[in-house]
This record gives C-alpha cells, structure tokens and sequence, in this order.
C-alpha cells in the first residue's frame, strides 16, 4: 500500500509590511517549493502598503503540486505594540533588575483591545493580563491604576 503524500505546506515568517524583498528569509523559505515569489512578493506589499515598515507575521499555505498559494496576514507581535506605545527600540536586557520604561494600564486596554482575537480568551482583563506579562518580561514596569 502507497503512502499518501501530503500536497500541502504551511509557512510562517515575518516580513517588514510594503517592503517585502526576495532576501532572506522569504527567498530562503519560499525557493524550495518552487512558487512565483515576486507574485507573493507583489501580493503581499500590494496588501500591506498601509502598515509600512510594521513586523508583518505571514501564514503561507503552498500546494506543492499545482504550485499555488494563499497567504494571510496577522497583526504585528505584542512586544512590537508595546515598544511603539511607550515610545523605546528595545526592552531591557536584564528585564528583572533593570526597568526601561513605563506602560499605563490605558495603553495596556488599548493593546490587548487591537490584539483581542489573537489571544485565547474573550475577556478583557484576561487579554491585559497577556500584555501585561509581555511587558514585564521586557522590562516595562506596568503602572498601577
């Protein structure tokens, strides 16, 4: 009995919204199964020209045998959300002795409000919660009340 062979792969990468190039690591990712990368290329800037510059995580489902694609876009990961918000390029390197910034809990709602159906749960002070721990473990102090 012949094994099935699967037809189908899934692909994740991040890519800088409207300014997505051929380098690594689409180049790299996406050569080995033979797609039309500038068509992807051209697609998915063509898709993302409004988020320019912003971290873009991909989802990219390949059919290997007819070649074709789809593709779709997620919002920019937490941590990118929170350095924009509190105005710093990069968290503390040692997030339990060093604290780099400050996030009030207005910011913090604002976050997990624009992140709500990507995390796995429906409650608000849940989703804070998540963001809040983000924040922490970049060395953000989180303002109470």
């Amino acid at each position: 009995m012949k094994k099935k062979r699967k037809h189908i792969v899934t692909v994740r990468f991040t890519i800088k919204g409207g300014d997505a190039t051929p380098a690594p690591p689409v180049g790299t990712s996406l050569g080995q199964y033979g797609i039309n990368i500038m068509r992807f290329l051209n697609e998915f800037n063509e898709q993302t020209k409004h988020r320019y510059s912003e971290p873009v995580p991909v989802v990219l489902t390949i059919n290997t045998r007819t070649k074709d694609f789809k593709f779709i876009t997620k919002k920019p990961p937490t941590a990118y959300l929170i350095k924009r918000a509190v105005g710093i390029a990069k968290g503390s390197s040692d997030p339990q002795r060093t604290i780099v910034a400050l996030i009030t809990r207005k910011q913090l709602k604002e976050i997990a409000e624009y992140k709500m159906d990507q995390f796995n749960t429906d409650n608000i002070e849940s989703a804070m919660n998540i963001v809040a721990g983000t924040a922490k473990s970049m060395g953000i102090l989180v303002a109470q009340k």
